[in-house]
């Protein structure tokens, strides 16, 4: 039979073997496809950034509100005239050497600690704590002009801290790096009872809190100071000149207030720290003379000594004793009244025991 049909062709007969449809995508498909890619890799790059700027946001608030973010404050910004410093001469230590050595240290490794502040009353940041750093910063910038010296890093206080509170930041500061002597701790606990916004007015008892970290010895006498200073008024012109033992003695020998008044008016005609030292301690020798002279002799004191039954007693001037084996506070009280009072009508009335 003929494989032809009856049109004269045969089937068209499939190829055996060939090669394979490519599929690997055109010039338009594989930009089409990096596009793609490109695009799948930022979005996860992004979500990524943004959940870390979420949590670097979230640890910035948590320190922000600890108060452990530091700023960069323009000087012009911050005041000193609503929290009294605990030194007597500012301007003494803003003229010493001690502040022209911390000036050159500012001046070659710039400000290595911050200073603290607060949001006053007014809205404007007050110094709370670093007021040495605060007035070197303040004179470089006024001798040089230079802007490094025109800004101070700074710790900002969060939340809102009661008055007292500012006062022992600051005194704490001082007292761990500074000397600060006894009459200057003294005048911040008076300056602190005199301060409105403090419900303590006895200064005595805010040493105790302003300095509760140092020992009980120095906290008694820092309030030794805050007598002296409040009984004198002023007059005392040098008060971190007065030793410390000077000054607790003087507190302890002033008793009236005439005394007072007489020292007061001696310490005034002072023009030097020793003339005043000399007066106080002339003060402590003239106070310390006995008034009355002592007896030449003490006259012997009379005692007599006797049993009744198996009571001794003893008898002095002022004074009879008991000795007995009766457990007299078993006894009713009652009882013990009565025999006290028979014993004083017989010693009023009847004749004296021999």
């Amino acid at each position: 039979m003929s494989s032809k049909n009856k049109f004269g062709f045969a089937p068209v007969e499939a190829p055996t073997s060939g090669s394979r449809r490519n599929r690997q995508p055109g010039p338009m498909g594989a930009a089409v496809r990096d596009v793609a890619e490109n695009l799948q890799e930022a979005t996860e790059a992004k979500i990524e950034q943004r959940r870390r700027n979420a949590e670097d946001a979230k640890t910035f608030r948590q320190a922000q509100g600890e108060g452990r973010v530091l700023y960069q404050i323009d000087l012009s910004e911050i005041f000193t005239d609503d929290l009294p410093r605990d030194r007597l001469a500012l301007e003494e230590v803003a003229q010493s050497d001690e502040m022209e050595e911390l000036k050159s240290s500012i001046r070659e490794r710039g400000q290595r600690e911050p200073v603290e502040v607060y949001v006053g009353p007014n809205g404007r940041y007050q110094l709370k704590k670093g007021w040495r750093r605060f007035t070197a910063l303040s004179q470089l910038f006024s001798e040089t002009k230079d802007d490094r010296f025109g800004t101070i890093t700074a710790r900002v206080e969060v939340g809102e801290d009661d008055r007292i509170s500012r006062y022992v930041d600051m005194v704490e500061e001082n007292v761990v790096r500074e000397d600060l002597s006894f009459a200057e701790m003294a005048q911040v606990a008076i300056t602190a009872a005199k301060d409105d916004a403090v419900e303590e007015i006895d200064p005595a008892e805010l040493v105790t809190r302003l300095y509760s970290a140092l020992h009980k010895t120095k906290r008694s006498y820092i309030k030794s100071f805050v007598f002296l200073l409040s009984a004198l008024e002023g007059s005392l012109q040098w008060p971190k000149a007065v030793p410390r033992n000077l000054g607790v003695d003087v507190a302890r020998a002033l008793r009236t207030p005439d005394q007072a008044s007489v020292l007061q008016e001696k310490l005034l005609d002072a023009s030097t720290p020793d003339e005043q030292n000399k007066i106080l301690k002339d003060f402590l020798t003239t106070s310390n003379e006995p008034t009355e002279k002592p007896a030449s002799k003490a006259e012997p004191k009379q005692k007599f000594e006797f049993y009744v039954g198996q009571t001794k007693v003893t008898a002095r001037h002022g004074e009879c004793r008991l000795m007995s084996d009766i457990d007299f506070a078993t006894m009713p009280k009652k009882q013990l009244e009565e025999a006290v009072r028979a014993f004083e009508e017989v010693l009023s009335n009847g004749p004296r025991i021999r």
